[in-house]
C-alpha cells in the first residue's frame, strides 16, 4: 500500500521580498504614467499621450541615459545576437530546420551554418542535404547560439562550435527568460556532478557531467549509455532547486543553483517541491547571495 503524505494546514511567513543592494526595482503596470518628463525617448513597453510616457506592458522600468523601456516579466524569448539557446527541432525542411526556441516564430537552423559530423566545415553538396535527417530530425534537443535577426524577428542559429550540437541525455526544464542571467558563459559544470545549459531563451538543460570530451562527432552524435542512479539523483535535484528557485522568482545563474542544491542536501530529492521546504532553501540560497554581495 502506498505512503501518504499529509501536512496540516501552517500560516507561512511571506519571503523578503526586499530587492537585491543597488536599489528597488521600479514595476509597473499598464497604464501607468512613468515620467512627465518629455527629455526622456521612447522605448519598448511605452507610449506618449497627453505628454506623458506611459507604460503598455506589466513589468520593470529600465533606463538607459535618456531611453526609457519596460521589461516585460513575463514574455516570450527575444533573440539577441550571441544568445545561447536550447531548442527543440520541431521540422526538416530543404537545406534548413525549423526550431522551437520559446519565442514568438520558429527559429531557423540553416545546413550551411553547422558543422558536420567529425568537424568538417566546408561547402554542404546535396549528398548533405540528402542526409540531413541523419544529423537533426524532428524531436531532437540542440544547444545553440543565435547567429542573427530577420527582419521578422525570427531567429537563425548556427552550431559552428564544437561546444553546439545535438543533446543526448538529460532533462530539460522550462522557466521565463526573464530569471536567466545573462553571463559570460551559459555551459556550467557544476562540482555536484552534473552540468547545465542556461538558455537565453529560458530552456534549460541539465545533464551528467562528461569525463571526457568527444570531440570526434562533431556534436551529432547521442552517447546513450545507462545513466548511473548517483548521476540521476542529483539531476533530480538539481531539476527540483531550479524549480523552487523559479518559484519563488529568483534570478538563475550558476551560483544561484549551486547554493540552493547545497540548501537542498538536508532533505529528501521529492521533499524539496513542497512549500515549507522551497521556502526554507530559497531563503538560505537568498541569505547567502546577500552576503557574497555584501
Amino acid at each position: 500500500m502506498a505512503a501518504v503524505s499529509m501536512r496540516l494546514p501552517a500560516v507561512r511567513a511571506p519571503l523578503d521580498s526586499s530587492a537585491p543592494r543597488g536599489g528597488e526595482k521600479h514595476l509597473v503596470a499598464p497604464g501607468d504614467t512613468i515620467t512627465t518628463d518629455t527629455g526622456y525617448m521612447r522605448g519598448h513597453g511605452t507610449y506618449v499621450e497627453d505628454e506623458k510616457l506611459i507604460a503598455s506592458v506589466a513589468g520593470v522600468v529600465e533606463r538607459v541615459n535618456k531611453l526609457v523601456c519596460v521589461r516585460a516579466l513575463k514574455a516570450r524569448y527575444n533573440g539577441e545576437i550571441g544568445d545561447i539557446v536550447v531548442g527543440r527541432i520541431t521540422e526538416v525542411q530543404q537545406k534548413r530546420w525549423k526550431v522551437e526556441t520559446n519565442s514568438r516564430l520558429d527559429s531557423v537552423l540553416l545546413l550551411s551554418s553547422i558543422n558536420l559530423p567529425g568537424g568538417e566545415l566546408r561547402r554542404k553538396s546535396a549528398e548533405d542535404e540528402l542526409a540531413m535527417r541523419d544529423y537533426l530530425q524532428e524531436g531532437d534537443l540542440i544547444s545553440a547560439e543565435v547567429q542573427s535577426i530577420f527582419s521578422d524577428g525570427a531567429v537563425s542559429l548556427h552550431t559552428r562550435s564544437l561546444k553546439y550540437g545535438k543533446l543526448a541525455q538529460g532533462v530539460l526544464v522550462q522557466v521565463s527568460p526573464s530569471l536567466v542571467k545573462r553571463q559570460k558563459t551559459h555551459f556550467h559544470d557544476l562540482p555536484c556532478g552534473a552540468s547545465v545549459i542556461l538558455g537565453n531563451n529560458g530552456f534549460i538543460w541539465i545533464y551528467p557531467t562528461s569525463e571526457q570530451k568527444d570531440d570526434e562527432a562533431g556534436g551529432y552524435t547521442a552517447n546513450l549509455e545507462p545513466v548511473p542512479l548517483s548521476d540521476r539523483e542529483v539531476i533530480s535535484r538539481l531539476r527540483n532547486c531550479i524549480v523552487a528557485l523559479v518559484t519563488h522568482k529568483m534570478m538563475l545563474f550558476d551560483t544561484s543553483i549551486l547554493y540552493c542544491y547545497e540548501a537542498s542536501l538536508s532533505h529528501q530529492i521529492k521533499d524539496i517541491l513542497k512549500p515549507e521546504v522551497t521556502e526554507e532553501i530559497v531563503l538560505e540560497t537568498r541569505q547567502r547571495l546577500l552576503d557574497l554581495e555584501g
